[in-house]
C-alpha cells in the first residue's frame, strides 16, 4: 500500500523480526558484546532478557547470521510450556534427529554422539531457546542436565536463553542455583533513548529504500518516543500507522499534527494507552 506511494522497496516497520533490519544502538551493541563474550566460552548458558518488543529475537538472529557456519551447528526453538521430555524431543528435532519411536535414552545417545563428532571437526553445538520464561522448572533442569554433557573435559553443548524480565526473577530462586552457576554471561536489553529512537526510525526507512519521501519533521520523533518509551516493536507499530495516514491523505511531508493524530487514535483504540505510562515512568 504505502510502500508504492512512497517508492519504498519494502515495508520498513514490519512487526516480524528481520535480521536485515537490525539496528546497532548503544544498548544493542553492549548486549551483542556480552553475547559474543559468552559464546567464546563455548560452555554453559548465555542469558538475554528484555521487555516484550525490546528486540531480543532480532538481536540474536543478527548474532547467528554473523557466526561462521563452519564453526557452529545451531538449533533454535521457541518454547511454549514444554515438559522435559517434550523439550528434549523438540531440541533433538531442531538438530535434525528423528524422534519418532525413540525413547529418551536413545535421543540422548544420538545427540551426544553427534555433538562429539561435531566438536571433533571444529563445530560447536549451540541451542537457542526463545521465550524461556514459559518453561516449567523441570524443563529448565533438563536444559541444565544437557549442559552437563562433556567429552574430554569439554562441554558438548552451549545454550542461549532468551526471555522476558520475569525470567530474571526465576533465576534468583533457590531452585535455580545450579543453573545460575552455569551462566557465563547475562544481559538485559533496555529501551532506546530519544536520539536512538530517531536513528532507529531513519535506519529502517533507509533500509527500505527511503530517499526523503515522505519528509519527516523533527518534532515527530519526540512524539513517537514519548508514545513508545523507545521500544522497537512499539515504534514499528506507531510509525507504520503514521505512514498509512500519510498515504491515505496523500501527504509527502509528515509533521507534528499527523503524529499526534495517530497517537490519539491508537490511544482511543486501546493500543498505546500503556505506552504513555511506560514512557513517563522510564523518562520522567
Amino acid at each position: 500500500m504505502y510502500e508504492k506511494f512512497y517508492s519504498l522497496r519494502d515495508l520498513p516497520f514490519r512487526l516480524t523480526p528481520d535480521a536485515g533490519y537490525f539496528f546497532d544502538s548503544r544498548v544493542h551493541s553492549t548486549v551483542l558484546s556480552y553475547l559474543l563474550y559468552g559464546l567464546e566460552k563455548a560452555e554453559g548458558f548465555v542469558v538475554v532478557t528484555g521487555e516484550v518488543g525490546a528486540g531480543k529475537t532480532i538481536l540474536v538472529d543478527h548474532l547467528l547470521s554473523q557466526l561462521d557456519p563452519a564453526a557452529y551447528v545451531v538449533a533454535t526453538i521457541s518454547t511454549t510450556h514444554l515438559q522435559p521430555d517434550d523439550l528434549l524431543r523438540v531440541i533433538a528435532a531442531a538438530f535434525g534427529f528423528v524422534t519418532e519411536n525413540a525413547d529418551k535414552a536413545t535421543l540422548l545417545s544420538r545427540m551426544r554422539s553427534a555433538w562429539i563428532e561435531a566438536q571433533r571437526i571444529g563445530r560447536q553445538p549451540l541451542v537457542v531457546v526463545d521465550e524461556v520464561q514459559n518453561l516449567p522448572f523441570a524443563s529448565l533442569e533438563e536444559l541444565r542436565m544437557l549442559s552437563n554433557l562433556t567429552e574430554g573435559g569439554r562441554s558438548l553443548l552451549q545454550t542461549v536463553l532468551i526471555g522476558q524480565p520475569q525470567f530474571r526473577q526465576t533465576m534468583t530462586g533457590p531452585d535455580c542455583e545450579q543453573l545460575v552457576q552455569r551462566v557465563v554471561a547475562a544481559c538485559h536489553l533496555k529501551p532506546m533513548d530519544p536520539g536512538e529512537t530517531r536513528d532507529y526510525v531513519m535506519h529502517r526507512l533507509k533500509n527500505a529504500g527511503w530517499f526523503g519521501d515522505p519528509a519527516i519533521d523533527d518534532d515527530v520523533f519526540g512524539i513517537i518516543f514519548r508514545a513508545t518509551g523507545g521500544m522497537p516493536r512499539r515504534i514499528n507499530l506507531v510509525f507504520d500507522r503514521l505512514l498509512v495516514l500519510g498515504f491515505l491523505e496523500e501527504r509527502h511531508e509528515i509533521g507534528r499534527l499527523q503524529a499526534e493524530q495517530v497517537v490519539r487514535e491508537m490511544i482511543d483504540e486501546g493500543l498505546v494507552s500503556r505506552l504513555h505510562q511506560v514512557a513517563r515512568e522510564s523518562h520522567p
